[in-house]
């Protein structure tokens, strides 16, 4: 067959490529958290100075999956992660006063008192934990 066979047999022996099932856990968990995320900043440039119910819900999953992603990292070796803990210190604070600011400013939302700074704050903070994420290498 025109030569090939060595070839042909050579990429039928090779393995296949696989990751490990916590390295897909925590892919998956890396997409849902990049959603909270444009969930935060897309609420945030639709429905500005208001807090939508979509941007409060990506503040409480950028909270929640990043405290999945630190644990896995922490706690599984296979997947060779070196965190750095002031930074996600620093990015854990920054989201727990966003999703506050989300809760308040919702919250007052709904009584109809609307705070527009709260909003802002949030969606600003947002925006600066993504620099913090991205930039602090």
């Amino acid at each position: 067959m025109w030569g090939l066979e060595p070839v042909l047999a050579a990429v039928t022996r090779s393995p296949p490529i696989s990751l490990g099932r916590m390295t897909i856990v925590y892919n998956l968990v890396v997409v849902t958290h990049l959603l909270g995320l444009a969930a935060i900043i897309g609420g945030y440039a639709v429905s500005r100075p208001d807090v939508s119910p979509v941007m409060l819900w990506g503040a409480r999953a950028q909270i929640l999956t990043g405290l999945i992603l630190v644990a896995l990292a922490e706690g599984i070796d296979s997947l060779g992660k070196d965190l750095n803990m002031t930074k996600i210190v620093i990015k854990l604070v920054i989201a727990v006063i966003v999703a506050g600011l989300a809760e308040v400013a919702h919250a007052d939302a709904r009584r109809g008192k609307q705070i527009a700074w709260m909003g802002d704050a949030a969606g600003g903070l947002a925006i600066v934990n993504v620099c913090v994420a991205v930039l602090w290498t």
